[in-house]
């Protein structure tokens, strides 16, 4: 049985069914903390009650609320990065979920029980639908402005419509549905597109990028998904890299047990004088417990790992791990805009280096960085849907030999040869349709 099924395939049949099934969450892992201000750290009030809160486990909204309320200071709490994630009783519907989170594994590394590595399983093969993700401005009223794409591929800024008032009740008029999602346009965006170098929200830091990783923790039981924000591109392009690579060796996402972990990168920003800075930042890092060599090896001697590989899924079909869940969420920015915060929760925007082409060898890479920059090659050239996946690696057998995927300089080979492909990819299923028909006479 697939382990994920949609919720309602029929028409619909009543007021519920016609929207769009998100899937149930039932609570959230966090990548950071917030800690008091400078200027508010010599307050011991402020401090005395910000320890108090913490080790009673309470959430930093509420945290910095009754710092607020109580002491008067507004905007106490800066978000800061660091090595593990933060799973609080708080932060979910069942509290003991939390605890038993910990329990399974956390770490004790001299400061507590900690989370610093855990593993998920996601619920569904599209990677937008396991990271939701885009632009979004928000007010104290919540959501002002938020990117989504139309039909015509381009990324449009939306917001909400202005509420009719009933002229004869005098009152605003009811919205049948939820509220009026409509293009926004105004004077700063007339015509709707989203476009940050011209978004007064965003020049002014007031609108980012937004996404969440959506999955399931295995042995920990709840009748809904964990939530892990971020704001970092950085974070998100390693994710759909290391998803897309995933995708290709198996075909699919679902059954695949991922890890989140904490991971210091550097990181180039440019500072408000223009000026390109390196910094240090502890990133969210997803990678997966498969024997990938194997996999993209290509040869009919990977086949015994594929077919281990069907027995892990559906084994953990048969157990129930991975639960249904519904219907995708709606579709949201699966091509986010550069420039957005490079860490989770910090407030310094990344640029590219300039220094280098995306598609260029760099010595600075490891092997995993030149696998995840190949398989964006391959999802660019439309290699990595699963009808060409088979042909990709009997193609890349015959041409680098079996283990090609451990060396270096094949691995560096074929992403030059990929990279060519996108000007020419013709010649590339020229040479992958004569591997196929070689391999059929082995």
């Amino acid at each position: 049985m697939n382990a994920v099924v949609q919720m309602f395939d029929h028409a619909p049949r009543s007021l519920v069914e016609e929207r769009a099934v998100r899937p149930s969450t039932i609570g959230k892992i966090r990548p950071g903390i917030k800690v008091l201000t400078r200027a508010h750290q010599a307050n011991e009030k402020a401090v005395k009650l910000y320890n108090d809160m913490v080790a009673a486990g309470e959430s930093f909204e509420a945290i910095g609320k009754l710092l607020e309320t109580s002491l008067k200071l507004r905007n106490a709490l800066v978000p800061r990065n660091v090595d593990y994630f933060v799973c609080r009783r708080s932060d979910f519907s069942n509290p003991d979920t939390a605890d038993e989170i910990l329990r399974l594994y956390g770490e004790d590394r001299g400061q507590g029980l900690r989370l610093y590595r855990f593993p998920i399983m996601f619920a569904f093969d599209d990677w937008l639908r396991n990271v939701p993700n885009q632009m979004a401005a928000y007010t104290t009223a919540g959501r002002q402005y938020f990117s989504e794409y139309d039909h015509d591929g381009k990324r449009y800024c939306k917001t909400y419509a202005t509420v009719e008032r009933n002229a004869r009740a005098q009152r605003a008029r009811r919205s049948f549905g939820g509220r009026l999602v409509v293009h926004r346009q105004d004077a700063d965006i007339p015509d709707g597109v989203c476009d940050p170098h011209v978004c007064p929200q965003y020049q002014h830091r007031k609108c980012n990028l937004t996404a969440n990783f959506l999955f399931a923790v295995p042995d920990v039981k709840g009748l809904g998904l964990i939530e892990l924000p971020t704001n970092s591109i950085y974070v998100l392009q390693k994710a759909y890299s290391a998803m897309q690579t995933v995708a290709l060796a198996r075909g699919r996402l679902t059954g695949t047990r991922f890890w989140l972990s904490k991971k210091e990168f550097d990181i180039t920003r440019i500072d408000d004088s223009g000026q390109a800075v390196r910094q240090k930042q502890m990133l969210t890092v997803l990678d997966a417990d498969i024997d990938l060599g194997a996999l993209l090896d290509g040869a009919d001697e990977a086949q015994p790992a594929l077919d281990a590989a069907s027995r892990a899924v559906a084994l953990l079909e048969a157990d129930g791990t991975v639960q249904s869940i519904g219907d995708p969420v709606p579709q949201s920015d699966g091509q986010p805009a550069g420039g957005e915060h490079p860490g989770d929760g910090a407030s310094s925007v990344i640029h590219d280096d300039g220094g280098h082409d995306d598609d260029s060898p760099d010595s600075d890479e490891t092997l995993e960085d030149k696998r995840h920059r190949m398989s964006d090659l391959l999802h660019r050239l439309g290699l990595s849907q699963p009808e060409r996946q088979n042909g990709f690696r009997k193609y890349a057998h015959q041409t680098y030999g079996r283990g090609w995927i451990e060396r270096i300089a094949d691995v560096d080979a074929m992403n030059a040869r990929l990279k060519n492909a996108l000007d020419d990819p013709t010649s590339l299923d020229v040479e992958i349709q004569d591997a196929i028909a070689q391999a059929a006479y082995v």
